[in-house]
């Protein structure tokens, strides 16, 4: 069985996730609104057919309730005849725009065959994100303004015709200096880069990039959305303090500092991921229609087969 195979059950999970972190939208509570979606995906997660294991979620066991790394799921556990499938999810990217209702907050997941989804620690990620044009031509290991070179001649266009999506924190006061003396555009937001990387690679979007530092665990779900779309991706762990550099040092076998491509974060051409859209953004955000059911909009990437969709669900 293939991983998009399951494709359904990963789509319910997802949309279960958004729906019912859509409850608190605007009520200033995101801690509420991820525990929300963290406990409605984990539900769905007990009747999917497969031996499940989260490479990816909320924490460490003693640190999280549900969905804690190494997590079984599924209705299939120990079944030699079962897909065995590893999950990184996030069941609320951007729970600071739920609380406050802004956009692009999301329930997103990704899948693969197990031991294929890099076991990112809880750090950091400093990543760089493009458009299939650019694949081979950016790398982190390359200065700012070589990446701006690329971009330019990659793109046909000229420097002050790019726009670069950067998370605005102090950390990247350095970034976006060299992107402004270079003429770029620089879009700054405050919360997801997931969706800030679907964007970069996508043909019909304004943003041509996305740089800088942000979370490790959302960089291999990024990574494999973008496997699918033929996009370029690389990312490098960042440690904010010795406890970080322990905890990758126990979860990564070698060079904790290396690079990582986008085909290294995700290693398996066998599989998908899905966002379904909790506040308007790149998917529509849910919404209560009259008769009490809920629509929902998903983006699904099935990175075998090739295919990139956008699926509408009355939940």
């Amino acid at each position: 069985m293939a991983t998009a195979d399951l494709e359904r059950y990963f789509l319910e999970a997802c949309e279960a996730a958004a729906v019912a972190a859509a409850a608190w939208r605007g009520k200033g509570d995101g801690k509420a609104a991820d525990g929300a979606a963290v406990e409605a995906m984990r539900t769905v997660f007990d009747t999917v057919p497969f031996d499940g294991r989260v490479a990816i979620g909320e924490g460490e066991r003693d640190d999280a309730p549900m969905l804690w790394i190494g997590e079984p799921l599924g209705s299939l556990q120990n079944d030699s005849n079962a897909p065995s499938i590893d999950i990184a999810v996030d069941p609320l990217e951007c729970t600071n725009h739920v609380a406050y209702d802004l956009p692009n907050a999301m329930a997103v997941l990704a899948a693969a065959p197990r031991g294929n989804l890099l076991h990112a620690p809880d750090c950091y990620m400093n990543k760089i994100a493009g458009p299939a044009e650019l694949l081979g031509n950016i790398s982190l290991d390359e200065s700012t303004a070589y990446n701006i070179e690329a971009a330019s001649d990659g793109l046909d266009k000229s420097a002050n015709e790019l726009n670069v999506v950067v998370m605005d924190r102090p950390r990247h006061e350095i970034l976006i200096k060299e992107l402004r003396d270079l003429s770029v555009n620089v879009v700054l937001i405050g919360d997801g880069d997931v969706s800030a990387a679907l964007n970069a690679a996508d043909p019909n979007s304004e943003i041509d990039m996305l740089m800088g530092i942000g979370a490790a665990p959302e960089g291999v779900i990024t990574a494999t959305a973008l496997r699918g779309l033929g996009a370029p991706f690389e990312g490098r762990l960042v440690f904010k303090n010795d406890g970080h550099r322990e905890r990758a040092e126990q979860m990564i076998d070698g060079d904790i500092e290396r690079l990582w491509r986008r085909d290294e974060l995700c290693s398996s051409p066998d599989a998908i991921f899905i966002g379904t859209g909790v506040c308007d953004g790149r998917s529509k955000g849910v919404e209560l229609l009259e008769d009490g059911q809920y629509s929902v909009e998903s983006e699904v990437i099935d990175v075998a087969n090739g295919i990139h969709k956008f699926v509408s669900n009355i939940r």
